[in-house]
């Protein structure tokens, strides 16, 4: 499955949007895909940012102008892209005509349901957009928006019906080292400080932070994050130079053991604060530019973080009673129990398993089932005895471990049971049964990961398990299920897959397919 990822990374852009695009490949190439990059030159930070990416990459030309031509109707961050969207999307067709890609992964402000359009029809493709802003409209499927919010109202009139939307820190996009990595530990005592301002460091943010820091009192180590990739960086480290308490560390792959050894983080307010939930670690955001509007106020009401605002940075509608830096920094170091709050709110609201959720999405159609088997039976379990999938089974009581894995060896051993586990890629997903009924039809029985339900899976299991019943059965073949009542999503997924009847019995014949003579 050949995916390409349309993103810029630019002093003006940033490099949180590369980032999170690299992780998505990461996680896609994990699953059997083949992921390339098409990126602008539009200055030197692009290119360092991609580093030694082993990601195929189509570099477009850099722009003939100093920005791009601007339209009434251009979306508002058109200049992002150097180029008008029509030149922007004839570069990356042909840029990406030979190669054939199924999918393809936008996350570009600048590009409307025009660029969409333009490129989905050029190469014959799906199309995916990353948004956080919710201002243009767009002709995409699925879209993805981390952020907190009543996505339907935010998208009114700008998606079209039925369009997925994977919506909700549930598909935060972070790197693989953020499942690993230990939390971060607590300690009431704030040790050391971390700060991460961005790639780009906006209007080189860092070097006052560090000043406000050491107003605030903090005479302690602060280890400053940055990027080769930053215009400022002449100047932070000379002010990291002059301050023997404070190192600069560049390039790091990931921020995760970064995150984790400081007792208190500062940082701007994009996407990375979801990086810094999923670890824990107490924080205080500086938002430095519009969009992270998106991010910030909410964490902030959830109480996943607080909010602070630089003596001389931008003055944000909604944000302007926010403390100065150097206060939210005293009164933090001085309220132990804030910060602890502040540590288990962020990490019960990121479980580190969003990119996986949507590379797996991406990937639904690739599914696979396998006969289950013995070794199975504790994940099945796990699965199975979760309270979300209990709710929707017609025994709703907890299931021992012990009478489980009786039960698994019983029905592996039953002629009238077939019972299969799902996979992606070899990351296994869900399980489907089928079991003989006195009529000869065979009963369905399907649950998901509880984990990985809301991605579209469902009706790719239920697809693969008659397709394997149909090859190991033979044609005809019956099938029914059970609905129990007010379980819309199961009912649907069988009516869509031609199941008749309902709203609680459902049957479908599969008729045998006679070969053409």
């Amino acid at each position: 499955m050949r995916i390409a990822i349309r993103v810029d990374a630019s002093r003006q852009i940033g490099t949180g949007h590369l980032r999170r695009c690299l992780s998505i490949a990461e996680a896609l190439t994990t699953l059997g895909a083949e992921v390339r990059f098409v990126i602008r030159r539009l200055d030197e930070v692009g290119q360092a940012a991609f580093g030694a990416s082993a990601f195929p990459v189509d570099w477009l030309s850099a722009p003939d102008g100093d920005r791009a031509p601007t339209r009434p109707d251009a979306p508002s961050h058109l200049e992002w892209a150097g180029v008008d969207q029509a030149t922007d999307g004839a570069d990356t067709v042909e840029s990406l005509r030979a190669w054939g890609p199924v999918l393809v992964i936008v996350d570009h402000y600048a590009f409307d349901a025009r660029w969409h359009d333009q490129v989905r029809d050029g190469l014959a493709c799906r199309m995916m957009a990353i948004d956080d802003l919710a201002d243009r409209p767009l002709a995409v499927d699925p879209l993805l928006n981390a952020n907190l919010a009543d996505h339907a109202q935010t998208y009114a009139g700008r998606l079209k019906a039925g369009t997925r939307v994977l919506g909700g820190p549930r598909f935060a996009i972070l790197g693989e080292a953020y499942r690993s990595q230990p939390p971060y530990a607590f300690s009431p005592v704030v040790r050391s400080l971390g700060v991460f301002m961005g790639g780009t460091d906006p209007d080189g943010a860092s070097a006052r932070v560090l000043r406000d820091v050491r107003r605030a009192g903090f005479a302690g180590p602060v280890e400053i994050v940055s990027t080769s990739g930053n215009p400022y960086l002449p100047d932070l480290s000379a002010v990291c130079g002059a301050d023997a308490a404070a190192t600069l560390t560049l390039d790091l792959p990931d921020l995760a053991a970064f995150y984790a050894r400081h007792d208190l983080q500062i940082g701007g307010g994009g996407t990375a604060n979801y990086e810094r939930c999923r670890i824990g670690a107490p924080g205080i955001a500086i938002t430095l530019a519009a969009n992270q509007l998106a991010v910030v106020p909410q964490l902030a009401a959830l109480g996943a973080l607080r909010v602070a605002r630089l003596e001389d940075g931008p003055d944000w509608p909604g944000l302007r009673d926010a403390p100065l830096l150097a206060d939210a920094v005293r009164a933090l170091i001085a309220d132990p129990a804030a910060r602890r709050d502040m540590s288990e709110k962020g990490r019960a609201l990121v479980d580190g398993r969003g990119t996986e959720r949507i590379a797996l999405c991406l990937m639904a159609s690739t599914l696979k089932v396998r006969p289950a088997k013995l070794d199975d039976g504790e994940m099945l379990h796990a699965w199975r005895d979760h309270p979300q999938t209990r709710a929707v089974s017609g025994n709703s009581a907890p299931i021992p471990l012990n009478g489980h894995m009786d039960w698994l060896a019983r029905k592996l051993d039953d002629a009238g049971c077939r019972l299969f586990v799902a996979e992606i890629g070899g990351t296994a997903v869900g399980s489907i049964r089928f079991d003989r009924q006195l009529n000869e039809a065979w009963e369905v029985s399907l649950y998901l990961d509880p984990d990985l339900t809301g991605l579209g899976l469902g009706r790719y299991l239920l697809q693969a398990g008659e397709r394997a019943m149909c090859a190991e059965i033979g044609e005809p073949i019956s099938f029914s299920a059970s609905v129990m009542p007010g379980n819309e999503a199961s009912a649907r997924l069988f009516t869509n897959a031609g199941y008749s009847g309902g709203p609680l019995r459902y049957a479908k014949q599969v008729a045998e397919q006679k070969s053409e003579p």
